[in-house]
């Protein structure tokens, strides 16, 4: 992959970012190791991992009709904790689709280590293109990974189309508020290097748009700042340790980037939660 492609494609420099040992390393060590997601938080003592898991569980329970026989397609399927969930409490069978072939193999790896190999299958591949027949799964799912897609409108209809009639489309992702003037989120922008974020409204359009019906939005603001200043006070209390793994420079910049996400969600300029759609 060359340097000139990293730079013009977001879903490329997504790739690279967690391909590297830095955030690789990070993400495995302060964020549960196992989600790599905004959690729902009851607590202030809650951890990462709990809050973490706590999201997964809430958005299976969105599930209409759960059990051994449904398929699920997870896109952007980070270390693969959420497809693990739903495979041990329901013995179904699922796909892990994610960019990173060093998240994926981490994935393979927990997978194998409890048990699970057999019914979750790992694809180093990327959302914006899938390369499934139409009409295959009874569930399409996803966390906090739209916003890395320069094309989020066009993941929908990906999503819309690999989707059977009756299933169940759900995902999060850290969006701005539909009345969030756009020059106020610029330096989460440049962080990320991306020109925009979703919204709500703009899910909303896009997937009704492409055949999805929405059911439920379950907007869960308030937790997305607490998630990025729990992830903030981890790294802060363990930096010392993590200094001897991580790059000064990338610890340094993680912690502009969160104090960022935790400024823009407490002003009420970026907002989270659970989008349920069915075809």
């Amino acid at each position: 992959m060359s340097k000139e492609k990293d730079q013009s494609n977001p879903v490329d420099r997504a790739r690279a970012y967690y391909n590297s040992e830095d955030a690789d390393t990070f993400y495995h060590t302060v964020w549960g190791g196992e989600d790599l997601h905004i959690g729902i938080y009851e607590s202030d003592d809650d951890t990462i991992f709990d809050a973490s898991r706590r999201t997964v569980e809430r958005i299976a329970g969105k599930i209409r009709n759960p059990g051994k026989e449904m398929r699920v397609l997870d896109l952007g399927a980070g270390y693969g904790g959420s497809m693990r969930y739903l495979a041990r409490h329901y013995g179904c069978r699922a796909v892990a689709l994610n960019l990173s072939e060093v998240e994926n193999e981490r994935n393979r790896r927990m997978n194998k280590e409890q048990g699970l190999e057999e019914l979750i299958e790992v694809v180093d591949g990327s959302f914006e293109k899938l390369d499934f027949k139409d009409n295959t799964f009874n569930v399409v799912w996803s966390q906090d990974s739209f916003l890395h897609s320069a094309e989020r409108e066009h993941v929908l209809t990906e999503a819309a189309r690999v989707l059977k009639p009756g299933g169940d489309f759900v995902f999060t992702d850290p969006m701005k508020a539909d009345d969030c003037p756009e020059e106020v989120l610029q330096p989460i922008l440049d962080r990320l290097q991306l020109e925009d974020l979703g919204s709500p409204a703009f899910y909303r359009s896009a997937g009704e748009t492409h055949g999805l019906r929405l059911l439920e939005f379950e907007e869960l603001q308030d937790q997305l700042p607490r998630h990025y200043a729990r992830g903030l006070e981890e790294l802060e209390q363990r930096e010392e340790e993590l200094r001897k793994k991580i790059s000064a420079d990338y610890l340094d910049r993680m912690k502009t980037g969160l104090r960022h996400w935790v400024e823009g969600g407490r002003k009420g300029r970026l907002t989270w939660g659970i989008f349920h759609f069915s075809k």
